[in-house]
C-alpha cells in the first residue's frame, strides 16, 4: 500500500474514532443528566422551589405577563388601552423595521428573564418545550402565513462555547407545533459581535450591522419564502432587524419575527 493511501486510511480512522468518542460523550451526558434528574428534583428557575417538570412553579407562572391584544400591529408592543384596530405604536411609526410583524409571548420581566437566562446560559434545555409552546400560541397568525422558520444564529465561536443555540432550540419546538420546517443554517452570523447588554439603541444597531448573511448555496431555500425569524428576547430590535435585512437581500418574500419575551416601555403611548 502506498504511503498516501496509508495516511488517508489513518485520517479516516482518526475521524471515526473522534466521531465515536463524541457520540459516547453525548450518551454519557444524557445518562448522567437522567440520573441527576432522578436523584434531585427540578427547581423553579425563578424562585428555586421544587417544581414538577415545567421549569417554573405555579406562583412564578402566575407572575408572568403574557402579551395579548390590544397591541401594535407591526411591533406587537402591548397597549395599556385599546386605541382601535390598525393603529401603530410611536416606535413603529418613528423607526419602521425591515420585518413585517413581531410577536412575543411575554413581557421581559424578572420571571421571564430567569427563564431566558436558564435556557441561554445554564444548560436548562428542558425549558425550551414550554417556552416554545407559549411562543407558538402567541405567534399563531404569523405561523399560519409562514413557509419556513429561521432561528437567529450564533457566531460559531459563541456556539462552540455555549454548545447549543437557544433560538434554534425554540425554533425546533415551534416547528413541531406549527408543522413548519426549520432552516437552522440558512442564516449565518459571519462576524462575532459584542453582547448587546448595556449598549444604546444606536450602538446596538452598529454592533450588528453587516453581521448576518445567507450563504450563497442556501439562497434558493430562502427565495420567495415567507419567513418567521425566531429569537429569545427582543429589546431594541437591532439584531432581528439586521437578520431580516439579510433574509430580504436573499429575496425572502417577507420576514416576521417571533420571540419569547420583549422589553416593553409602558411610558410610550400609541398614536
Amino acid at each position: 500500500m502506498r504511503v498516501g493511501a496509508i495516511n488517508r486510511a489513518g485520517v479516516r480512522g482518526l475521524g471515526g474514532f473522534a466521531a465515536a468518542a463524541s457520540s459516547l460523550r453525548r450518551i454519557w451526558t444524557r445518562a448522567a443528566q437522567a440520573a441527576l434528574d432522578l436523584a434531585l428534583p427540578t427547581l423553579c428557575v425563578a424562585c428555586r422551589e421544587p417544581v414538577a417538570g415545567e421549569g417554573v412553579c405555579a406562583q412564578c407562572w402566575s407572575q408572568l405577563s403574557f402579551i395579548a391584544p390590544p397591541y401594535c400591529e407591526k411591533l406587537g408592543i402591548p397597549f395599556v388601552y385599546d386605541p382601535g384596530p390598525g393603529l401603530l405604536s410611536m416606535q413603529a411609526i418613528a423607526a419602521p423595521p425591515a420585518y413585517s410583524r413581531a410577536r412575543a409571548a411575554v413581557r421581559y420581566d424578572e420571571v421571564a428573564k430567569a427563564l431566558v437566562h436558564g435556557l441561554k446560559f445554564h444548560d436548562r434545555t428542558d425549558l425550551a418545550p414550554t417556552m416554545g409552546r407559549w411562543m407558538a400560541r402567541a405567534g399563531q397568525p404569523l405561523l399560519a402565513d409562514a413557509d419556513l422558520l429561521v432561528p437567529v444564529p450564533l457566531h460559531w465561536r459563541r456556539g462552540f462555547s455555549r454548545r447549543y443555540n437557544q433560538s434554534g432550540a425554540l425554533a425546533q419546538v415551534i416547528g413541531r407545533q406549527a408543522k413548519l420546517p426549520v432552516a437552522v443554517e440558512a442564516l449565518q452570523r459571519v462576524r462575532p459581535t459584542a453582547h448587546q447588554i448595556g449598549l444604546s439603541r444606536s450602538e446596538r444597531a452598529a454592533n450588528v450591522q453587516g453581521a448576518f448573511k445567507v450563504p450563497k448555496h442556501r439562497k434558493p431555500e430562502i427565495q420567495g419564502r415567507r419567513i418567521v425569524l425566531v429569537d429569545d428576547v427582543l429589546t431594541s430590535g437591532a439584531t432581528v432587524d439586521a437578520c431580516a435585512r439579510a433574509l430580504l437581500r436573499a429575496r425572502a418574500a417577507s420576514v416576521d419575527v417571533l420571540v419569547f419575551a420583549r422589553v416593553v416601555d409602558t411610558l410610550k403611548s400609541p398614536i
